[in-house]
């Protein structure tokens, strides 16, 4: 088991990359059969369930033309289901390709708390981040360097399942990622709703339901390199940056939230009339 040096609590379990950029083969295998399974049974509950998407063409585009280019998309969260449930509206030659699909970082005390659970997330390509560790943490890095490498990197900046879905005041740790990206990164928000009732948050949890409506709402790219010129140039501070940033994600969410909410409400009266 790989470990963040100098701690051995984290359970860490994706191996360093090869001399040639790759990760070893016994770990990419692996990865490609559990990416692929999951990504099928998301895109099969899209077909059984009433999906309604906006704007997904912003992010398919992200995902076929950027060139290299840092992708993080970053998303309200409703329920454990969903990451991968949202992303199975994409492509068949999105879900199928293991290193063109996201990075994303999970409650540790969550995926890690069985052996199964732990190897199987790792191989799904979600890593797990420490609640209360800040964002200098080992998986922060890791994900810093994935998206210098030109990556997708996913983020629930709201740091947890908002059961209330009231607004929450974001982690920090998103302004870390745009902000140390080495080339101006590519920023998607999505904001979706309906996921926690296909799992709910309440007992009992199992089985996910199937029939249910689901509204995911992608919103335009945001741009971030003018605004970091600005602050650097003011000769605002690391931390400031990242705050800054992070506001901008903020707002953008609520925005986001309110049309996603409006569209989703509207197709539930419709429905029950």
């Amino acid at each position: 088991m790989t470990q963040k040096p100098g701690d051995s609590k984290l359970k860490w379990l994706v191996p360093p990359r090869n001399a040639d950029g790759r990760f070893p083969l016994r770990w990419r295998m692996p990865s490609w059969m559990t990416l692929s399974f999951f990504n099928m049974i998301s895109k099969m509950w899209s077909k059984i369930s009433y999906v309604q998407t906006h704007n997904l063409e912003f992010l398919q585009s992200a995902l076929e033309s950027r060139q290299g280019r840092p992708l993080i998309t970053v998303s309200n969260h409703a329920s454990c289901i969903d990451d991968p449930l949202i992303w199975g509206v994409l492509k068949w030659r999105h879900l199928l390709n293991t290193e063109l699909m996201r990075w994303d970082p999970g409650a540790e005390d969550v995926i890690s708390k069985w052996p199964l659970t732990n190897r199987l997330c790792s191989w799904g390509k979600v890593v797990p981040i420490r609640r209360g560790d800040g964002v200098f943490q080992h998986t922060m890095n890791f994900l810093v360097d994935e998206l210098n490498r030109g990556n997708w990197v996913h983020v629930f900046p709201e740091g947890k399942i908002n059961v209330t879905k009231e607004p929450m005041r974001l982690k920090w740790g998103v302004g870390r990622l745009i902000a140390e990206c080495k080339i101006d990164p590519l920023v998607i928000p999505i904001w979706h709703l309906g996921a926690d009732d296909v799992l709910p948050n309440r007992k009992p949890y199992f089985p996910p339901r199937i029939l249910k409506e689901l509204t995911i709402y992608v919103g335009k790219p945001l741009e971030f390199k003018t605004l970091l010129d600005q602050l650097k140039t003011a000769k605002k501070s690391p931390m400031e940056i990242r705050k800054a940033i992070t506001d901008v994600i903020q707002e953008e969410f609520l925005e986001l939230k309110a049309k996603a909410e409006h569209l989703h409400n509207s197709r539930k009266m419709i429905s029950k009339s």
